[in-house]
C-alpha cells in the first residue's frame, strides 16, 4: 500500500510539473478562450497546487 501511494505522488508532482512547464500550448491545444493568458494563470495554479499535493503525499505517506 505504501508503494502505491508514494507511486501515486510521484506521478502527481510529475502532472504538476507538466501543467507548470507547458501551460501555453496545453491552452492552444485544448481550450479556445478569448483571454488566453488568464487561462495560462489558471493552469500554471493548478500545476503549483498539484505539485504541492503531490509533495505532501510523498512526504507524509498517508
Amino acid at each position: 500500500m505504501n508503494q502505491i501511494i508514494i507511486a501515486m505522488g510521484a506521478i502527481v508532482i510529475a502532472l504538476g510539473v507538466k501543467m507548470i512547464y507547458d501551460a501555453r500550448p496545453i491552452v492552444k491545444e485544448y481550450f479556445s478562450f478569448g483571454s488566453e493568458n488568464e487561462a495560462v494563470l489558471g493552469m500554471k495554479i493548478l500545476g503549483f497546487l498539484l505539485t504541492i499535493l503531490g509533495a505532501v503525499l510523498l512526504y507524509f505517506n498517508f
